[in-house]
């Protein structure tokens, strides 16, 4: 493998790991339903445009992002696909949404009479998506109030409906009430808008764990994110679905030292060398590539299929961690490491595996906030 030349410190992404994931959902999606897969935020730290390319091969019809910035790269990378905003962006991005024939999340009169003026005076007709709030209490229009709005832009000839979707916010809990009642008042919504003349185009309300635990809610098109890159959005789902996660964090060794008895390491001095023959050894990774500060001192690397203790508080670009040379500290069985060594803070070596919920549990956080983080810095390296 080849590591990148101006660090030694990467991300590296399972392109078969993620095609493996997108059939494996697209399996539970009905033949009749799409698929649409969420590659905001860079997919999820993954790479969107690398990401988006290896899910079209394993059935991804459609594709979604966060901001029309996203949208642009994945066409400008040659994605032809429909490619779904999913909030409403700024009225000042409307000339780029149509030149890039993007389908933004409508829920606001002017918005859509906007974007309906603009595709007509360029000779097009610009797809949207009404967003419609069920619960969610985030963006879209109130389920109450979809006949409303659709009555006020529907005589334009500049915009056509090509999507009908909310978000559910509990999909991911057993039996939960809440989804109970957005589905209801989702279904209403669509209802009445048939029943009023109104197009809908496809239908989506189902997340990641609504794909996998309510087949019920499919409706035409599923609208999977998480569940890729082989992150599970809740435990009851991974009695459903083998998922293999898509993301490893690595680096290598940049310098190895055996310090004096008492010798602090890093920020503060918070941790002290307690005995001869400890090796204190730094890799270049820091909380500005998505190792969270919070960490310091609470967490395992591996190295040689081992587990080590991080150890010192988390620097911005780098941390230390240590090794119990001739296993004379016990914490685990260890053996001398050298410069140049592969450490794995996320993924596996050997027989030894740290997955993005373990270290999400440390953190106090979900998975998805883990590989957001350390995609923003690191360079990916694809395998």
């Amino acid at each position: 493998m080849k590591y990148p030349e101006d660090r030694w410190a990467w991300v590296e992404i399972d392109l078969d790991a993620l095609r493996d994931n997108t059939r494996a959902l697209r399996r539970m999606i009905s033949r009749d339903a799409r698929m649409m897969c969420v590659v905001k935020a860079d997919a999820y730290g993954h790479g969107a445009v690398r990401c988006a390319k290896a899910m079209r091969s394993a059935g991804a019809d459609q594709f979604a992002v966060a901001t029309v910035t996203e949208g642009v790269e994945l066409r400008e990378s040659g994605i032809s696909e429909p490619i779904v905003i999913l909030s409403q962006p700024p009225m000042e991005t409307i000339q780029r949404i149509v030149d890039y024939d993007l389908a933004p999340a409508v829920y606001e009169q002017d918005f859509a009479l906007a974007l309906g003026e603009c595709a007509a005076a360029a000779g097009k007709v610009a797809p949207y998506h009404l967003a419609i709030d069920t619960g969610m209490t985030r963006i879209g229009v109130n389920w109450r109030d979809v006949i409303e709005l659709r009555h006020s832009i529907h005589f334009h000839r500049g915009i056509r409906c090509a999507g009908t979707f909310t978000h559910f916010a509990t999909a991911d809990v057993p039996r939960d009430w809440d989804f109970a009642m957005q589905s209801r008042r989702f279904s209403e919504a669509v209802g009445a808008l048939r029943d009023a003349g109104y197009e809908t185009g496809l239908v989506h309300c189902a997340n990641t764990p609504a794909t996998i635990m309510h087949p019920e809610v499919h409706e035409d098109m599923c609208r999977v994110g998480i569940g890729l890159y082989g992150l599970h959005p809740a435990k009851e789902t991974r009695r459903e679905i083998h998922l293999r996660p898509v993301m490893s964090v690595r680096g290598r060794i940049t310098r190895v030292e055996r310090p004096e008895v008492g010798t602090g390491v890093s920020y503060g001095a918070t941790y002290r060398v307690p005995k001869p023959n400890i090796q204190i050894c730094t890799v270049p990774i820091g909380y500005a590539d998505g190792l969270s500060r919070t960490l310091s001192g609470n967490m395992d690397v591996l190295v040689n299929g081992e587990r080590c203790r991080q150890v010192g508080r988390i620097c911005m670009d780098q941390f230390m961690f240590e090794v119990s040379v001739n296993n004379v500290r016990a914490y685990r069985p260890t053996r001398a490491v050298e410069s140049g060594d592969v450490v794995t803070v996320l993924g596996n070596d050997g027989n030894e595996f740290i997955s993005a919920d373990d270290m999400a549990a440390r953190r106090n956080t979900i998975n998805y906030e883990v590989v957001c983080d350390f995609g923003l810095r690191l360079e990916k390296v694809y395998v």
